[in-house]
């Protein structure tokens, strides 16, 4: 980053726009994460349509708050009610309930918010250190290797549907076709339209994207007749955790113990969240199961251990920075939320590579150390304001209902000012609802919509390059032999892991 970029950067990042932005998306984040049922992945989905009128940077800057505060916000509702707000805070409540009955509840927040912050700044300064040198590998990529690159972002999408590969891969085939619905480009005849000229130039992936995770969520949150999400009263909370400022003896008290913890939980993290498909609730539970293992007293862990929390939110915060590693310079989402993220990049006319870093490089830095930025405010807001951030799930069902789905209609409706993108949205919310029902996750088929253009398009290209000889052509090319590899390991994977669990649970019994 030569000086001309740090200092437009720095012009950039301080702006009355962007620290609006931030904050926003720092709160709003929260809130989302609080609310069990609602999720990062829903949230950036929703606001993707409200970056439009900012400035590219402050627009991707502001979901990639959401994107990290929203995985914080989760172990709120997990510490005090006992209800995870995301999956990545499931880790969380084990030990952050039971010190919420001991009346230490505010004790718990704070490492909570402590071990978040730190986790988040620890995976930003990874994503800086390490996306920009990798993404001139993408320099020695051609048609096979984007091409062997697609099939391999779309073999890891059975880590994105909870390990279930089967389904994964069926959604990530019926994502390709929606992907596929449009003018053929090579020969110029509409396909799959049905004869709608509004679907020649493709599904509009915004409402798609809208309805798939936010509108068909609310459809499943309709569902239970209670009248706010999480009926269930806050007890046993201690006083200090009414306080509004934490004294800084409750902050050192709260490092003392747990520093190691959450330093080694945020290393493993990164490492978790680099790896294609890993997800949060997965770098969750690894460093929560890391903190048991190290800790001088393992017997605590379930009944109220500081640890437990500290390793567990150190970790699915760490994940949110190193997802966006592989996402900014090959363009493989590294857990949900990054697909969903990935969409919101390419609308903004933003393409993974090289060009991030140089022709665009003052958005991607911008966007980069404004998730640095991000994760600090993150720790302070938090601090000052998580003990009151869970009244929020005492907002009636109804309204909650009303409002999202509301803004799901204003965002489709704002991509092309038609009515049509609204049905979209409505069409992909009864499929993503029915897809849900069947415990299928919706970020395949967005996946599947993304990828698929772009492995058509290089496919045909690789044909034409290979000359009648696709397999002689790819084998002389040292980086897409290693894609081969990684899409058969990344199949192999899942099948070899599920007849080891099979076989181990037959000894078991």
């Amino acid at each position: 980053m030569d000086a001309s970029v740090a200092a437009g950067v720095l012009v950039d990042l301080f702006s009355f726009q962007t620290l609006l932005a931030l904050t926003v998306g720092v709160v709003g984040g929260m809130i989302i994460g609080t609310l069990p049922g609602l999720s990062a992945v829903m949230g950036i989905a929703l606001l993707i349509p409200f970056t439009f009128g900012l400035r590219p940077a402050t627009g991707i800057m502001m979901l990639m708050a959401v994107y990290t505060s929203a995985v914080y916000g989760g172990s709120i509702a997990a510490i005090l009610l006992h209800t995870p707000g995301t999956p990545a805070s499931a880790a969380t409540a084990l030990d952050g309930y039971q010190l919420t009955l001991q009346g230490k509840g505010g004790q718990a927040i704070r490492v909570s918010t402590i071990a978040s912050a730190v986790g988040g700044i620890v995976s930003a300064v990874a994503l800086l250190t390490i996306a920009p040198p990798l993404s001139r590998l993408s320099l020695r990529f051609g048609p096979s290797e984007y091409f062997l690159l697609a099939v391999f972002g779309l073999t890891i999408i059975g880590s994105l549907t909870s390990g279930s590969l089967i389904k994964g891969l069926t959604a990530g085939t019926i994502g390709l076709f929606f992907g596929s619905v449009g003018v053929d480009m090579r020969v110029g005849i509409p396909r799959f339209t049905l004869g709608m000229f509004q679907l020649e130039g493709g599904i509009s992936l915004i409402p798609a994207m809208i309805g798939l995770f936010s509108l068909s969520q609310i459809f499943t949150l309709s569902e239970n007749r209670e009248e706010t999400v999480v009926p269930s009263a806050i007890t046993g909370t201690d006083p200090s955790s009414y306080r509004f400022l934490p004294s800084v003896t409750q902050l050192t008290g709260a490092l003392k113990t747990t520093w190691i913890t959450i330093v080694r939980s945020s290393l493993i993290g990164v490492l978790v969240g680099i790896l294609p498909g890993a997800g949060g609730d997965i770098g969750s539970w690894i460093g929560y199961n890391e903190a048991k293992r190290f800790s001088k007293h393992p017997e605590e862990f379930g009944k109220g251990s500081l640890d437990g929390i500290a390793g567990s939110e150190a970790a699915n915060n760490a994940v949110t920075g190193a997802a966006m590693i592989p996402m900014f310079t090959l363009g493989i989402p590294g857990s949900a939320a990054a697909a969903v993220l990935l969409g919101g990049l390419m609308i903004h006319g933003l393409l993974p590579g090289r060009a991030l870093f140089t022709t665009h490089g003052r958005i991607t830095y911008t966007a980069m150390f404004g998730l640095l930025l991000a994760n600090v405010m993150l720790g302070v807001i938090g601090l000052l304001a998580a003990r009151y951030m869970v009244l929020v799930t005492k907002v009636p069902k109804r309204a909650i209902v009303a409002v999202v789905m509301t803004l799901c209609a204003i965002g489709a409706y704002a991509i092309g000012n038609n009515s049509f993108d609204v049905w979209v949205m409505v069409f992909f919310g009864g499929f993503g609802y029915i897809f849900r029902k069947h415990n299928y996750h919706p970020a395949p088929i967005v996946l599947g919509m993304i990828l698929g253009p772009m492995a058509e398009t290089r496919f045909t290209q690789t044909m034409q390059l290979a000359r009648g000889n696709p397999i002689g052509y790819i084998i002389t090319r040292p980086i897409s032999v290693v894609l081969i590899v990684l899409v058969l390991l990344s199949i192999a994977g899942p099948l070899l892991a599920e007849r080891f669990s099979k076989r181990n649970a037959r000894e078991a019994t």
